[in-house]
């Protein structure tokens, strides 16, 4: 099983872990633009990893945190699941 955080996903991880709303398509828009400028700060994407981490039961890398958009943390996070690591 193939395990893949998408755009979709992460917008209502957004929502959920932050209060963060964001439409999806906007979101894929701005996938290379600086997760300040979509309303989600540095607390808001702590809070989305936990969930992550939560979902998945596996730790990220304390990289994930740092992430300064959308790409960054959907490669980071994703590469991370498909190694297991």
């Amino acid at each position: 099983m193939i395990i893949e955080v998408t755009v979709d996903e992460l917008a209502k991880l957004m929502k959920k872990a932050a209060g963060v709303t964001v439409d999806p398509q906007q979101l894929h828009h701005a996938s290379d633009s600086p997760f300040g400028t979509l309303g989600l700060d540095s607390l808001g994407l702590l809070g989305i990893v936990g969930e992550l981490e939560n979902r998945y039961s596996k730790p990220l890398p304390p990289d994930a945190e740092r992430c300064k958009t959308p790409r960054e943390f959907l490669d980071l996070v994703n590469s991370t699941l498909k190694t297991g690591a």
